[in-house]
């Protein structure tokens, strides 16, 4: 039982959550995954089993490609749904936001870009992961890092919400994309729903429920052998 299996992850689970059920669905240790996934995200997880494990850093490598939602009127502790409010819009001129100022800023962020990793990732701080320090209350300097935006469109613009797709490089955060547009535009914002579509050439449409995999009986039948895994990465 080496290879990758596609999960599409619901709202709700946090990436070790799936890893921890598929580990107990097929009585196994060595079960990792290929790129953290929010638990206020879903889409594409890549779950590695067995020998499968060691590719572990090539996918986390891939390019991925996101559907995301940023919703502008306030900010959050957490840059999407799941935090506490910290900062409010001091007026509505979000809402009167043209769209072709709105279009002007997301070019901004298209090519090479430097972006601050937000207090809730798993960057480290002195072998401390940002996140465990934000929990605490405790907010440290962070370097910018250096990513890449490939592709960046609006698919949609229903203010406060403007709904847009992404191909990026792995490092970079959704989450303080939407905040970093936001105060651009002026004002705070927020991630507010998001889908993860594609991995390298691993594709969302390819992907299974978990449910489906947790119950039915011949599930090891959705395991992409690991030859077959190495050939796609």
């Amino acid at each position: 039982m080496d290879g990758i299996l596609l999960i599409d992850k619901p709202v709700g689970l946090t990436s070790h959550d799936v890893v921890d059920y598929i580990r107990r669905r097929y009585m196994l240790k060595k079960v990792g995954h290929g790129g953290t996934l929010d638990p206020l995200a879903s889409g594409l997880l890549i779950i590695m089993l067995n020998r499968a494990t060691k590719l572990s850093q090539k996918i986390i490598a891939l390019d991925k490609e996101y559907i995301a939602e940023m919703t502008l009127g306030f900010s959050t502790t957490t840059g999407d749904l799941g935090g506490q409010v910290i900062e409010k819009a001091k007026d509505d001129g979000y809402l009167k936001l043209a769209k072709y100022q709105i279009e002007q800023v997301f070019q901004k962020f298209v090519g090479e870009i430097e972006q601050i990793p937000p207090m809730y990732s798993a960057v480290k701080y002195k072998g401390v992961r940002l996140y465990k320090l934000a929990r605490k209350g405790i907010e440290v300097s962070r370097d910018p890092r250096r990513v890449k935006v490939y592709n960046l469109v609006i698919e949609d613009i229903d203010l406060p919400r403007v709904k847009f797709k992404i191909r990026c490089s792995r490092g970079l955060y959704i989450r303080q994309l939407c905040i970093d547009i936001g105060r651009e535009l002026g004002y705070p914002a927020h991630l507010s729903q998001m889908v993860r579509t594609t991995i390298g050439k691993f594709s969302l449409d390819s992907a299974h429920k978990l449910d489906k995999i947790l119950n039915e009986p011949d599930s090891e039948k959705y395991i992409i052998p690991l030859d077959i895994a190495r050939k796609l990465i």
